[in-house]
């Protein structure tokens, strides 16, 4: 503090008080560090120190609790969200366990070191687009459409073209974005069954194709409901959403190992690298690598949701910045600890993939959940509650990715930039909600899911879809902002001034090598079952969008006109 503002007392340090004070809060931090040390090992139900989790579950709802009690205080305002709230709702899209059913074909390219170390190094990257995506962000407190951003930056020349391909983009990623939750919800559910039915090995009931794909069907029906009533009802379970996650993420995370009968060592999680060809078909070391990459790249993705609630939010040029870094982090962090839990609880690796397994080798997690549970308790009881954990996940990460797909259809379509767009602009006269765009989208998702009925790759292909939609849309206000005479950005009060350019190049560049590595094969020989989909899926939808763009669309459509005005932007 500043010393005038300390009236002194009789015991005054003077002009000693900032090294005192700087050993007394060191040791107390040292203190309170090592009392959250164990005390005893090999670490055992009995020898495991409790502390670090009972504190941090206690004071991650005190602090939140009180962040979300602050956010509804009496405002005078209605429809505001709080920090807390615009966090919820972006780390409920973000999802911790999005990457589960891509962590066995991960871990298999390259080993555990690959993937481990992989996660840190696409969090720096990630980072860099989250920070130049905030300074925007800042910049427009009223409006946050990435597609908006991109047209008031781009200026009047360019900026229809930009907002145009933008907002394309952010459309295929979030509508094939609910393909991808409703699969990872089918496959989850799929192995609650097995397991809750008695096994693959004790004739457990394994649901075939057509059971699979209507669950998928059912998964995204039930999201078109809910999202068909109040943003209130969504912002609602969102909440419900991020406490799911962070608590249940927790208890996964930490109970896993100390479950499991026998835990990898240190240095098989931190250092062995391995690459497996007779199964991936994957023999150059570099491809290995970057395959092993995707489930970072993939999980990495979708914090911009917080600039989507800028309109509705209290302080929204910086709480949707903050929301988007402490997105960022949390997920970095949660992320990194499941991936580290599950590796460490390894038993058997090859066992793992095999197709004789107790969950037939589908989904490697769950294998590694009922390795630990069996292994310790003899039934898989652990395994399935872990594994609802993580389908609760799913769930909650559907719903929100189907509204904001929904609201990105809602806003293209007020401006003309979609087939049939009265229709979808239409808002429901008692929720106030696009109920038809939530319809449209939800029917173009399940139409993508039918493929599943012959072939085992679509997931790969809406993965791919949905990651080069949702992530590559970011490159586009990046490039604008990194390329704009500065003297024509209105600053906010997140700012990075001369850094701007520095971070900007950095974020493009890495959103353009996410983008790239998504188009390639991810297993070999290629045939019909093993072939990325996703090139020639894009190819198809955005060389008609582009056509239509250059024999029609250019001619009146004018980027978000609606909602711009001349703060920023003439470049």
């Amino acid at each position: 503090m500043v010393e005038k503002n300390l009236k002194p007392g009789p015991s005054y340090l003077g002009k000693a008080r900032k090294p005192i004070c700087l050993i007394a809060f060191l040791k107390v931090l040292f203190t309170c560090s090592v009392f959250l040390l164990p005390t005893l090992y090999p670490i055992t139900w009995n020898t495991f120190n409790y502390a670090p989790v009972d504190f941090g579950l206690v004071f991650t709802l005190i602090c939140f609790g009180g962040s979300w009690m602050l956010g509804n205080g009496s405002t005078g305002q209605q429809g505001i969200l709080s920090l807390f709230k615009t966090l919820a709702i972006t780390f409920s899209i973000v999802a911790l366990f999005v990457g589960t059913p891509l962590y066995g074909q991960s871990l298999r390219y390259a080993g555990p070191a690959t993937l481990i170390w992989g996660w840190v190094a696409v969090t720096f990257f990630t980072v860099f687009v989250g920070v130049a995506l905030a300074e925007i962000c800042s910049s427009f407190p009223t409006t946050g459409s990435l597609y908006f951003w991109a047209a008031h930056l781009a200026g009047p020349k360019w900026g229809p073209l930009a907002s145009w391909c933008c907002a394309w983009l952010e459309t295929v990623g979030s509508i094939s974005g609910i393909g991808t939750q409703a699969y990872s919800g089918a496959q989850a559910l799929q192995m609650i069954i097995l397991l809750a039915t008695g096994t693959h090995k004790n004739g457990g009931y394994f649901a075939p194709r057509g059971v699979f794909v209507a669950a998928y069907m059912g998964l995204a029906i039930i999201w078109a409901i809910l999202n068909s009533f109040s943003l209130q009802v969504i912002a609602f379970l969102d909440i419900i959403s991020f406490w799911w996650q962070v608590i249940g993420g927790g208890v996964v995370i930490v109970m896993l190992p100390l479950v499991a009968r026998t835990t990898q060592p240190a240095s098989y999680v931190f250092t062995h690298f391995e690459t497996s060809p007779g199964s991936t078909g994957v023999s150059s070391i570099p491809y290995a690598v970057i395959l092993s990459v995707l489930l970072s790249n993939f999980c990495l993705g979708g914090y911009d949701a917080a600039a989507h609630l800028t309109e509705e939010t209290k302080g929204a040029d910086r709480t949707g910045p903050v929301a988007i870094l402490a997105s960022i982090a949390l997920i970095s962090v949660f992320g990194w600890a499941y991936i580290l839990s599950l590796t460490f609880s390894i038993q058997n690796l090859e066992y793992l993939y095999d197709e004789n397994n107790e969950t037939r080798g589908k989904l490697v997690p769950a294998q590694i959940f009922y390795d630990a549970f069996h292994g310790r308790f003899h039934n898989s009881a652990g395994a399935i509650v872990f594994l609802c954990i993580i389908w609760g996940s799913y769930f909650f990460c559907g719903l929100s990715v189907t509204a904001a797909a929904a609201r990105v259809v809602y806003a293209l379509s007020r401006d003309n930039g979609i087939p049939f767009s009265p229709n979808w602009r239409k808002l429901h006269p008692k929720y106030k909600v696009p109920r038809n765009a939530v319809w449209l989208c939800t029917a173009i998702s399940m139409i993508l899911g039918l493929p599943i009925l012959k072939l085992d790759i679509i997931f790969t292909a809406l993965i791919s879809i949905s990651a080069i939609g949702w992530i590559g849309a970011y490159a586009i206000p990046i490039y604008a902002r990194l390329v704009m005479a500065e003297k024509n950005f209105k600053p906010g009060p997140f700012y990075l001034g001369k850094a701007r350019r520095p971070v900007c190049l950095i974020a493009f560049l890495w959103v353009l090598y996410t983008c790239s590595v998504f188009l390639l094969p991810t297993l070999y020989p290629i045939t019909w079952n093993t072939f990325n989909y996703a090139p020639v899926a894009l190819g198809l939808v955005f060389t008609l969008i582009m056509l239509w763009w250059f024999l029609d669309g250019r001619k009146w459509f004018k980027g978000p006109v609606r909602n711009i005005d001349t703060q920023n932007g003439i470049c």
